[in-house]
């Protein structure tokens, strides 16, 4: 089983990988010879880090023999075809929209390759200007995918050429879905880029002073579920307590918190409210608890025994 690294080697890797995307980006900006003065985009962004979309103004003349946005990084290249469309202002453009999925991490490259009517090639990068502040908006500008964690984001470069960088998801325990009864709350989620030789288990752990409670998750493979011990939480010591979740390696001791964590939803608690709901336990106590989510996007429950009240 792989071990979980010590903080110092986590850091030491962190900076790596941070050095490493400063000298791609700088590679990258690079104009080379025979660049061509950079395009500004009509449009370019990226959806969940997984769908590129792209339009920029088409020159007299290019469209002669077609054109196509290349992405490379190294050896590393694909093609998108890039159609002629009218412009809503007036003019045409050059658009195409791509799949990111086969994207490792790194920065990669942008070029629009275009063909006059005389079968004259001309590459050019594409500039974007600096990042300018933008009003909150409910969900963010660059989100990871939904599915692997992967964040690909739209970077300018020193040079002003926009490239994109692709980040690996780090170990997560993203939820899926939580689902409450009469009797109490199921809780589905699953792993991303957790690694498969290790087991896993499941705990509450009370905000206030760390005292956790162990939870019985059912896996089948990295997908886990659990109901919340509503009784055991409530009965820890009287009064209203606020609980976090914990997926963490049995042999290790790795900890995930477990949250909704691979969303474009800027604020979680305001974007998915939650009631207080009583929940009837086969013991006949009474347990008012509240699911929610905070605003990063953790996953908490507040609960309290109100038996007494209601006797």
């Amino acid at each position: 089983m792989t071990p979980a690294l010590p903080p110092a080697a986590r850091r030491l890797l962190a900076t790596a990988r941070t050095t490493r995307f400063r000298a791609e980006r700088a590679a990258a900006g690079r104009a080379g010879g025979g660049a061509q003065a950079l395009l500004p985009p009509v449009h370019l962004s990226v959806r969940d880090s997984r769908t590129l979309n792209v339009a920029v103004a088409a020159l007299p003349g290019e469209q002669g023999e077609g054109a196509h946005l290349l992405i490379s990084r190294g050896h590393r290249r694909f093609r998108v075809p890039l159609a002629l469309e009218q412009h809503a202002h007036g003019g045409l453009l050059l658009a195409g929209t791509a799949t990111l999925r086969d994207l490792r991490e790194g920065v990669w490259r942008l070029t629009v390759v275009t063909a006059d009517a005389r079968g004259r090639v001309r590459r050019r990068g594409i500039g974007i200007e600096a990042d300018a502040e933008l009003p909150p908006t409910p969900t963010v500008r660059h989100a990871p995918d939904p599915r692997t964690g992967t964040l690909i984001r739209v970077v300018r470069c020193r040079s002003g050429r926009a490239v994109l960088q692709v980040t690996r998801s780090r170990p997560r325990a993203e939820l899926v879905r939580f689902v409450p009864g009469g009797d109490g709350i199921v809780v589905h989620g699953r792993l991303v880029m957790a690694g498969p030789s290790r087991r896993w288990r499941a705990k509450a752990v009370r905000r206030r002073d760390g005292v956790t409670v162990p939870v019985g998750a059912v896996w089948e493979g990295a997908e886990f579920s659990f109901r919340l011990p509503l009784g055991e939480m409530a009965g820890a010591s009287p009064g209203q307590w606020v609980w976090d979740f914990h997926v963490e390696a049995e042999t290790s001791g790795a900890s995930l918190p477990l949250g909704r964590w691979l969303t474009d939803v800027r604020d979680p608690s305001a974007a998915y409210p939650t009631p207080f709901r009583v929940f009837a336990l086969p013991n006949g106590a009474l347990i008012r608890a509240h699911a929610h989510f905070t605003k990063s996007g953790a996953f908490g429950l507040t609960c309290w025994d109100i038996s007494k009240e209601t006797s």
